[in-house]
């Protein structure tokens, strides 16, 4: 279960807090995948070691159709008869939260030339043409075009988002405490735990757990961040708000 807020507590003057695009979602998942399923005319491959490079990098993706500036579409097969290739992600939360699945990220396409099957698996060298990216969340399902990825930054955290969530739980519990004093409105009496699930350039996001499901809260920063170096100055910011609070929080964390 999902909740995003208290019904019987609307905020209708409070803006939305800051949260990157499906684009940047789906292009942050990619940037940080350490595996992959790859499936190329109905036949799959798990590939297991990316090398740390962001995916874009291992195919070389072309939009669709010769009206769309395809150089290599005049040379290929008829669309029908083109394998179709699917390129499968899935992006796990760090931390031992319930329901870990955070997002999952699909490519679709066509080979243009042979998959170049490598001994990584990853197909380097091989040309595709693009059909679209699909971005699932527990918000719903969107739809990304080359384009729009083209265009999308990764998020500048997405390398070391894993490392320091789990350093936040392992070693900070006392600190996710401290930060539920920003959650608006306030966890309830009956939620159980509440865990580091997510951080972007926007802000940290905690999962607040209870016996009946879960509640996600975002805690923006107070501006966005271009650099991972000034991740650090961001949270202490979101620290001292807290601190700020009178009230106190016996949640366990």
């Amino acid at each position: 279960m999902r909740t995003s807020g208290d019904p019987d507590h609307p905020a209708a003057s409070d803006p939305a807090p800051a949260r990157p695009t499906d684009a940047e979602r789906a292009r942050s998942v990619l940037a940080a995948a350490h595996s992959m399923t790859v499936t190329v005319d109905g036949v799959r491959t798990e590939v297991r070691r990316l090398d740390g490079a962001d995916v874009l990098g291992h195919l070389h993706w072309h939009p669709a159709g010769p009206a769309a500036g395809n150089p290599l579409a005049g040379r290929c097969a008829p669309h029908d008869d083109r394998p179709a290739i699917r390129l499968e992600f899935t992006d796990i939360a760090p931390t031992p939260v319930r329901d870990r699945v955070r997002a999952r990220v699909t490519v679709l396409g066509h080979l243009l030339t042979p998959y170049a099957d490598g001994s990584d698996g990853s197909g380097a060298g091989t040309c595709v043409e693009f059909g679209r990216a699909v971005l699932e969340t527990d918000e719903g399902r969107s739809y990304i075009g080359l384009t729009e990825l083209d265009e999308a930054r990764p998020d500048p955290l997405a390398d070391y988002e894993a490392g320091m969530l789990t350093h936040l739980f392992d070693d900070h519990h006392d600190l996710v405490t401290l930060l539920l004093r920003l959650v608006q409105p306030p966890p309830a009496p009956g939620v159980l735990r509440a865990l580091p699930l997510a951080l972007d350039r926007y802000g940290i996001t905690l999962r607040l757990e209870d016996r009946a499901g879960h509640r996600d809260v975002r805690l923006p920063f107070p501006s966005p961040l271009d650099d991972v170096e000034r991740s650090g100055a961001r949270i202490q910011a979101l620290l001292s708000a807290a601190r700020r609070l009178s009230h106190r929080n016996s949640l366990p964390a």
